[in-house]
């Protein structure tokens, strides 16, 4: 008995006569197919989505798209590798009918439709609503970093850039007193740099000096702490415990299928203060006007936990209990009388604090070191009971840039109400659950942990596919390619 053997390279038939016999009935390839061929790519608004009255043809939009969906959905991301792919891979063959556009084409794609890629995620978020597959419920937010194309040799900060600036100019120091030992001698040493040598050394370093002091000065007047060459909207942040330049992605997963509702990008280091604008961007394509949030310790803000529940959301951030000021409309605010455990917020539009107690705390001193005001009220301090304050009158320190610091204020019409925020432990639980699947499986499983596009905008493109990616591999788990392909109408 002898091995299995394939085929005649050389018979006269080698592949079936039809291309389609290759996929199958429940070939992931059939639902992207069918789902982007009943996409209005027009009323979008992507790029040549309409052909050309005159000239040579081009490649159609919707069969691009086609193409990045593949690519995203199996680790397959550079226009270069899906270019290759449309000539090799079957079912490549397959979803683009032969087409083989050149990378250049594909890449172009991408970035002339990173906006409008978002809405096409919406699409699909809103179609499975419409399945059943989204609970509406309860939301998890959280955030990963993700790498961006720029190396940390190409960021900048205020630190860095006088460690650079010194070392310039320790490095001149020696190179002109190089130049006048060599003026002192009669012949030049073997080795030893002519002063010609030295003059262009001295010429390049006082230039890159020069553009070290341009990107100081431009810190200084941006009011930004960061500077990068490559992309400028990336920042130095950590991640996995290791520092490197990147964004801040944050998603809000849907409790019921683990499917993401809505993500959002920023150079924000942290997850602090993000927690309502995610959450109302998640309650907007939901189409809920209560909505439960929950979300780790990194998003305890008592400003922000204010905020959202002023605006419908239910927050439940890892270990918050306390209570909280509410601002509320003229004459509808309650006396307090007491507090436990309270936090101070602050209110940027009138420039001022709320106590846990309701009273308004106003700047003080301004401190140009740490770029910290002191908010406080001695007059309310005095009287008051709790013992809230660190010093006699101090009770408040917030960051801000020297031109938001006001001495003006307004308090008319200022009242307050306090509210008990307790994060609910089995709902936490449930965060860890919801929120890092979709991490690990498109930064491992679709090898998506960096991004190849540059700038908010673009990336937010690259999102878009990389999540829309996740949502229909999930939306085929449950539902089965068949009914979503029969749901596309």
């Amino acid at each position: 008995m002898d091995f299995v053997t394939g085929e005649d390279r050389n018979q006269i038939i080698l592949l079936p006569d039809c291309v389609d016999d290759y996929v199958n009935d429940n070939n992931t390839v059939r639902v992207i197919d069918a789902y982007v061929n009943n996409l209005d790519l027009v009323g979008f608004g992507f790029t040549k989505s309409v052909p050309n009255a005159t000239g040579r043809p081009m490649y159609g939009a919707k069969d691009l798209l086609k193409l990045y969906i593949y690519g995203y959905s199996n680790r397959i991301r550079s226009s270069r590798r899906l270019e290759t792919e449309t000539k090799r891979n079957l079912e490549v063959i397959w979803l683009l009918r032969k087409l083989s556009p050149d990378h250049k084409t594909i890449s172009d794609f991408r970035s002339d439709n990173a906006k409008v890629l978002k809405d096409v995620f919406r699409d699909f978020v809103k179609l499975c609503m419409d399945l059943g597959l989204y609970g509406r419920e309860l939301v998890s937010i959280d955030g990963s970093k993700f790498k961006a194309v720029n190396a940390k040799d190409r960021n900048f900060n205020e630190k860095k850039l006088k460690e650079r600036l010194k070392h310039i100019e320790e490095q001149i120091e020696e190179y002109m007193r190089q130049m006048e030992e060599t003026d002192r001698k009669e012949e030049a040493v073997d080795g030893e740099k002519t002063a010609e040598e030295i003059q262009a050394i001295i010429a390049g370093l006082v230039e890159r000096k020069a553009e070290y002091e341009g990107y100081t000065e431009e810190l200084e007047s941006s009011g930004e702490t960061q500077k990068s060459l490559t992309d400028p909207d990336s920042r130095r942040m950590i991640g996995n415990g290791k520092p490197d330049i990147g964004y801040n992605v944050q998603t809000a997963v849907d409790s019921k299928n683990g499917m993401i509702a809505e993500f959002n990008a920023s150079n924000s280091p942290n997850d602090k203060n993000q927690l309502t604008e995610m959450a109302l961007m998640a309650a907007e394509i939901l189409e809920k006007e209560k909505l439960t949030a929950v979300a780790d310790k990194g998003y305890d803000s008592a400003s922000d936990i204010a905020k959202s529940i002023l605006n419908g959301i239910v927050p439940h951030v890892a270990g918050a209990d306390y209570n909280i000021c509410l601002p509320t409309d003229e004459g509808q605010g309650e006396r307090i009388t007491s507090h436990s455990d309270g936090r101070t917020i602050y209110l940027p539009e009138r420039n001022v604090a709320l106590c846990p107690m309701g009273k308004a705390l106003y700047p003080g001193s301004y401190k140009n070191k740490d770029r910290k005001a002191l908010f406080y009220n001695a007059k309310a301090c005095a009287a008051c009971t709790c013992k809230c304050t660190e010093g006699k009158h101090k009770i408040f320190e917030i960051a801000m840039r020297k031109t938001d610091f006001k001495k003006e204020y307004d308090d008319k019409g200022l009242y307050a109400k306090q509210a008990r925020v307790i994060a609910d432990k089995d709902i936490v639980r449930q965060r860890k659950c919801l929120s890092e699947h979709p991490f690990g499986t498109v930064k491992r499983g679709m090898d998506a942990d960096y991004f190849l596009t540059k700038g908010l905008s673009k990336i937010t493109g690259e999102l878009s596919l990389m999540f829309l990616a996740y949502n229909m591999k999930r939306a085929i788990n449950i539902l089965g390619s068949k009914k979503l392909i029969d749901s596309f109408g």
